[in-house]
């Protein structure tokens, strides 16, 4: 089977499975934030819906990212401005991180331009050759629990307020996108005060969260793919570069079926709706090897791409260089 030709079959956009995607997604949004806020002092009410709210803004990231692709619905038109209504609720300016992300997508797998990824990865060699300081930085860089929690504040609160490249796609988009966001907050606070603010930011650091985890699993696992052009091969780049996630059914619709990345790197176009049939249609001798949960978090202790084995490895042991094939 020809995985390109298999792939084109997934393609086609339906603005009704896209609405149904979209606003119930914010249906779910502003539902479990109403009940988070109102019932905040009935822990075993609150305390769920917050949950459910952080995975509804993980959703809502997802379908921005799709909106990104022009994926999600029919036209072009339709997915810019579907883009740019998520962008408060995603503390993504839409143009600018649509851009960004697409570069990410022309240089998945290339050493030369990590710049592009959104978690950086040092080489073996690279880490030999550094000093002292420049390991402890990356050390706490990489490590989860720095990574993930202020990974989240710094990217989601911080970053987003002038991406990368601002100046370069769109300053104007930024600013009326932080403007939007300071308004949101203001009808938080006008209509349940200082506790709809907080409850509402203590929901979205989990959501946001949730999203670097899934982030840094997407290109980071043992078996990834880097390398340096000319020897660089795009496809397999997108394919063995790109995890899929096996975390169950369930999992995969509540974040839009972003675990799928292997073949959404592959082919971009496929909405989010119909990755998961595309993805599960495959032949067992080609479908790509899925990770499950515990090898999932298993990644997290994998930090330095080494060159001569292909593959990501740990930190080496304390006080000790690694060792690199002649």
């Amino acid at each position: 089977m020809n995985l390109r030709e298999h792939t084109r079959k997934y393609c086609d956009k339906d603005n009704r499975l896209a609405s149904l995607s979209y606003f119930g997604t914010f249906a779910v949004y502003f539902t479990s934030l109403y009940f988070a806020i109102t019932r905040i002092e009935t822990w075993y009410i609150a305390a769920p819906m917050i949950l459910i709210h952080a995975f509804s803004a993980v959703r809502l990231y997802v379908l921005q990212h799709d909106c990104g692709h022009h994926s999600l619905f029919e036209t072009r038109q339709q997915n810019e401005w579907a883009g740019h209504g998520l962008s408060p609720f995603t503390f993504a300016p839409f143009e600018v991180m649509k851009q960004n992300h697409n570069l990410h997508h022309a240089n998945i797998g290339n050493l030369e331009h990590r710049e592009t990824g959104e978690i950086h990865t040092m080489t073996l060699r690279e880490w030999n050759e550094a000093g002292f300081w420049q390991r402890l930085q990356y050390r706490l860089y990489r490590n989860p629990f720095v990574l993930v929690p202020l990974g989240s504040l710094f990217t989601y609160f911080i970053r987003y307020r002038w991406p990368k490249n601002t100046t370069r796609f769109g300053v104007k988009g930024v600013l009326l996108h932080n403007l939007v966001i300071a308004a949101y907050i203001g009808s938080l606070y006008a209509l349940f005060g200082w506790t709809g603010v907080l409850v509402w930011l203590g929901a979205s650091f989990l959501g946001g969260m949730i999203g670097v985890f899934l982030v840094y699993l997407q290109h980071n696992f043992e078996d990834t793919y880097w390398d340096r052009r000319p020897d660089l091969d795009p496809q397999i780049a997108a394919l063995q570069g790109s995890s899929c996630l096996d975390f169950g059914w369930a999992f995969d619709h509540i974040v839009a079926c972003i675990t799928l990345h292997d073949i959404h790197h592959f082919n971009a176009r496929i909405p989010s709706y119909r990755l998961r049939a595309c993805h599960y249609a495959l032949p067992e001798e080609i479908a790509p090897r899925r990770i499950k949960f515990p090898e999932a978090v298993r990644a997290l202790k994998l930090k330095l791409w080494d060159e001569d084995q292909q593959r990501l490895v740990p930190f080496p042991s304390s006080g000790q260089a690694a060792p690199l094939n002649a």
